[in-house]
């Protein structure tokens, strides 16, 4: 089993409002992938950090294997989430990718 995890963080430009949208919009399309992609057993998205936090938005998933993750990365339900509505709201991403 390998765990996908993603931090991002959100564009200065944004608005509250558009921070707000955005998170919704992620968490929805993100989540949504649940049972449409192979090999991908769980995704969770925490749009709700701590004022402690330096990220605005988590992404924990868990794949069945590496070559599920290399699936996961160029499915194209998983692209167009990516492309259409994450890329266009965030200016960092941080991954980290581990076996469990």
């Amino acid at each position: 089993m390998v765990k996908h995890i993603i931090l991002w963080q959100l564009k200065d430009e944004l608005s509250s409002e558009e921070k707000t949208a955005a998170k919704n919009a992620i968490k929805k399309g993100l989540e949504s992938l649940a049972g449409k992609v192979p090999g991908l057993k769980e995704i969770k998205v925490n749009i709700n950090p701590l004022p402690s936090s330096n990220a605005d938005i988590m992404l924990d998933s868990l794949m069945e294997s590496f070559e599920a993750l290399k699936g996961y990365a160029v499915h194209p339900e998983h692209v167009a989430v990516a492309e259409g509505t994450v890329k266009p709201n965030v200016k960092l991403r941080v991954c980290m990718d581990y076996e469990i």
